[in-house]
Parts: C-alpha cells; structure tokens; sequence
C-alpha cells in the first residue's frame, strides 16, 4: 500500500518517538523512508539574535545549523538500519517547516508522511502555530500522525 514515507524530524523527544514507530511501520509494510529536517530559513527569521549572529559569524550559523540536522538524520537512520528498513535522509531551507515537509514529500515520491504532532493547544498553540495541522491541511498524500 504504502511503499515511500516522509517521516519529518526536529531531534525532539516525540520527534525520535515518531522515528521509531515510523521505522516499525515501515519494517511491517516493507516501505522505505526518507528522513526530513526543514531548516530554518535565519534569512528571514524573527528571532533578532539569529539575525545578529548571522550578521557577526555567518559562517559559524551555517555550521551550527548544518551539524544539528546531520546529527538528527544520522540519529534517524541509525533506528532504520537497525531495523534493516530502507532510509535515506534530505533537509532543505523553508520559511515555514510544513512547506518544507510537503516540498520535500513531493520532491521524493513520497505517497505518505509520517510525523509527530506536540499537540499545543489554547493560546500557545495558536501564537506557535501548528506545523503538524499546516501539513494535515494542505497536503496531497495522506499524514499519519503519532502523539
């Protein structure tokens, strides 16, 4: 049914909690994955100290940036080959983590994306948004989603 998933990843808790099941899924349904890390675009962050440091070291930035989500996908596919579950990893640049997540599926041949949802509520939900809700709303391919 399902041969190629997309399991986004941020190196939190949950995140590796929804590697793990996803890597189980994958081993019961003979799929493969691709592991996903959006990054964040410090171009056009909101966060003036991203801003300033990019300004002072642009380079240490990068390499900061860089490290973090190679140490994820590395941690990612470590579980799938663990499991002897096909996986291969990619990150790309999005203002906003979904489009990344989508442009990401569809880049790939994904037909289904796997991720964690934190499950913010209220207020704290709406002022951070949901990128789990971002993607159940605007994406083509069916989301399984682990909380």
């Amino acid at each position: 049914m399902f041969r190629h998933l997309l399991v986004p990843t941020d190196g939190s808790t949950l995140s590796a909690m929804a590697v793990k099941k996803a890597v189980a899924f994958a081993h019961e349904t003979k799929a493969r994955i691709t592991f996903f890390f959006a990054t964040p675009n410090v171009e056009s962050s909101l966060y003036g100290e991203v801003s300033l440091m990019r300004t002072l070291e642009p380079d240490l930035v990068d390499q900061f940036v860089n490290q973090r989500a190679r140490d994820i996908l590395e941690g990612a596919e470590s579980v799938a080959k663990d499991a002897s579950v096909p996986s291969a990893s990619a990150c790309g640049v999005a203002d906003e983590p979904y489009e990344g997540i989508l442009a990401a599926a569809a880049q790939h041949g994904c037909d289904m994306i796997l991720m964690a949802s934190h499950g913010r509520k209220g207020v704290k939900g709406l002022l951070l948004g949901s990128q789990t809700q971002k993607v159940l709303t605007h994406s083509k391919i069916p989301v399984l989603v682990y909380r």
